[in-house]
């Protein structure tokens, strides 16, 4: 699932292949980067925010290089999303890309020592670095990046007090990071009912702070675990458990559609 902890490791997982590279490839096959060629710039660093991707880039030379009249003295950034079904992968040049089907590709980058593949990336836009904000800006908090501040996230929490937990949990301007897995997992371990209107969670400063760790728990490994264990069967309390027993007390988990997204829950954990 690509929340937060699988993008901050996909991030990584680019910035290692491609980071002090020179691009001698480009190829996008979505419409509005179809004609951008970025052939010999230099692949700076990739970051996330959120469960957003950015790739920063430095043109050729000076004034901008392969791509006439933007940049800020020739930076750019490449932003993508992985929404709930994008990836990227990275092979060495003239390995098998055998990851997705070909059709689902939307962007490839060649160094001489890495192709890192975009698989149905979303939001795809190049953007002047210094104008990253338009396309971040809007974010909280970042659980696992330098600007996280748990107060912050509290304070926007608490600025919609009417708003469902599980609701506000996934809105990516009060903390960014959180999807749809941790939503589940972190409220169950509160014992917070999803419906819970924000004004009355207990100790909200408690269950950012258990967000934040939950997800930096899952740094540097694909496996998401909430409950310690990495074996593919232990590694949730309620999320995709359906009519299973409760770990804790034996009742069985329930789901529902909840603003879109299908909420896991312990009634009598939750309750």
């Amino acid at each position: 699932m690509p929340e937060g902890d699988t993008v901050w490791n996909t991030a990584r997982a680019l910035h290692r292949a491609l980071a002090g590279g020179r691009l001698t490839a480009t190829d996008f096959r979505v419409p509005q980067l179809a004609t951008v060629d970025l052939a010999g710039w230099t692949v700076l660093e990739s970051a996330s925010r959120g469960k957003h991707l950015l790739l920063r880039l430095r043109a050729p030379g000076a004034g901008g290089g392969g791509f006439e009249g933007r940049g800020d003295e020739g930076r750019l950034t490449l932003h993508s999303h992985l929404r709930m079904d994008g990836a990227w992968r990275t092979y060495s040049p003239g390995e098998r890309w055998a990851s997705r089907p070909a059709h689902l590709i939307r962007t490839v980058l060649r160094t001489a020592d890495a192709v890192a593949v975009g698989y149905h990336l979303h939001d795809l836009a190049l953007v002047p670095t210094d104008e990253e904000k338009t396309l971040v800006g809007h974010l909280g908090p970042d659980l696992l990046g330098t600007d996280w501040d748990p107060a912050e996230a509290v304070r926007r929490l608490s600025a919609h007090p009417d708003t469902p937990i599980a609701e506000a949990l996934l809105d990516q301007r009060n903390l960014a990071g959180i999807g749809n897995l941790y939503k589940c997992e972190l409220l169950f371990l509160r014992g917070v009912d999803p419906w819970t209107p924000v004004r009355d969670v207990p100790d909200l400063p408690a269950m950012v702070t258990l967000a934040q760790k939950l997800l930096a728990a899952n740094r540097g490994r694909w496996t998401q675990s909430t409950t310690g264990s990495l074996r593919k069967s232990e590694t949730t309390y309620v999320y995709g458990r359906h009519a299973q027993p409760c770990r804790r007390c034996g009742t069985p988990v329930r789901n529902v559609e909840q603003a879109d997204r299908i909420t896991y829950w312990c009634p009598a954990c939750q309750s």
